[in-house]
Order: C-alpha cells, then structure tokens, then sequence
C-alpha cells in the first residue's frame, strides 16, 4: 500500500520542508500538495535537511477532488467529527483500518487543511474517513508539521506490510466496491434512502480486505439478478 500525504494549500512554506524532513525520518516518500507551489521555496528546503528529494518530487493538483480520483481511501484530518459522521478515527485506530485493508487499497491518502482553518466542510465531505489527535485543551491546534509527524510516527511500517491477497485490483479493490454500489444502489427495485445511502458509504471504508471480497461476490449475485 502506497500511503501520500496531503498538504492542502498549506501557507507558511517552513511547514512543508518540517513535513517532508518528518515524512523521510519515518520512511515515508509520497507529498502532495494541493494548490500550491511552496515546496520550490528556498525557506522549505532550508527546512527539508536531507528530504530535498520529497520536495522535488512532490505531486500537485488543483484541487481535493482531483486528490480523490488518485486514492482508493481518502482520509482526512479533523479536530472533531464534522456532518454527523460516526466515522471520527484516532491515529491508532487509523492504522488499524489500513492493517485491515491488503491490497483492496493501492494507494491510501492522509490529508491536512490549512494552517490557519484546517479543511472545508465540502473537502471534508469528500473523505472516507475523519481522523484526529485528542486534545487536552481545544486550542491551540498542533503545527501542521507536528501533525504530520505525528501521523507518519504511528502509521510507519505501513509500507512494509506483505501482500495477503492474490486477486486482481479490479476485483478485490475498494475503490471498484466504491463505484459498483455508486451504480448498483440505485437500480435496486426499493425507495430511495437517502440515510441508508450514507450508511453504507461511511462504513464502506472500515471494512476489511476479505469483506470488501465479500461484498464484491453480493454486488456481483444482484447485478446477474438485476
């Protein structure tokens, strides 16, 4: 599993050679950086010492939706639950999540807001899962590179992880489960719901890699049906 971190028009150019330095020390190798052209800054270099290489080769997109057509997970980085969601995740449980995954993910993203007013609700709304720090006090908020090191601490070793599944991607992957049921529940012969919908979609994510395989198999049984 391949697992990017996202820095979403982050303001302050130091921040992002303090995050690329801690994505190195962590074994960590995927930046991506939305709107923004920080990481060619001689002040986030300054800060990179030896993670140059993560500066020069991060990817840019234009915005968070274009970051979503790129990763089979989403996750981003909250304060507190945002929209009602229940899918509102500690670090420790994050890992969890992706332990939990094989190789029905490819590529996982982890994404953080703005320093000065973290993700919109509407980038927010684009995420599989919400992830956050527990926080002795509500503010301040961590630096946006402490944040990073922090999440690139718990989740290292990640990487590492063998290959559990034999089964093509096209077959087994989250994101194909994601687009079958995107397709499949709306031609089901039943009323519209628009909070089952969500249901599902939130727990979607938080399955493992052999229940996505399960529920590919009952995807594929009510679309013979269909």
């Amino acid at each position: 599993m391949k697992l990017a971190f996202v820095l979403v028009e982050p303001k302050v150019p130091e921040n992002v050679g303090a995050a690329a330095r801690a994505l190195c020390t962590m074994g960590f190798d995927e930046l991506w950086l939305v709107n923004s052209d920080l990481h060619t800054r001689p002040e986030a270099h300054w800060l990179a010492h030896g993670s140059d290489h993560i500066l020069d080769n991060a990817r840019i997109f234009p915005d968070l939706a274009a970051v979503r057509n790129s990763a089979d997970l989403l996750m981003g980085t909250s304060a507190k639950p945002r929209h009602q969601r229940q899918d509102w995740h500690e670090p420790g449980a994050l890992r969890t999540i992706l332990e939990n995954k094989g190789n029905s993910v490819t590529t996982a993203a982890l994404v953080f807001g703005r320093e000065d007013r973290g993700l919109a609700n509407d980038e927010l709304a684009l995420c599989d899962v919400l992830t956050g720090f527990p926080m002795a006090v509500s503010y301040p908020s961590l630096n946006l590179s402490q944040a990073v090191m922090l999440y690139a601490w718990e989740l290292s070793g990640l990487a590492a992880l063998p290959s559990r599944s034999h089964a093509p991607a096209s077959e087994s992957s989250l994101g194909a489960l994601r687009q079958r049921l995107e397709t499949l529940l709306p031609a089901l012969d039943a009323p519209a719901d628009e909070k089952l919908s969500h249901w599902v979609f939130q727990r979607l994510p938080l399955l493992s890699e052999r229940d996505i395989g399960f529920v590919h198999t009952l995807c594929g049984n009510l679309e013979r049906k269909l």
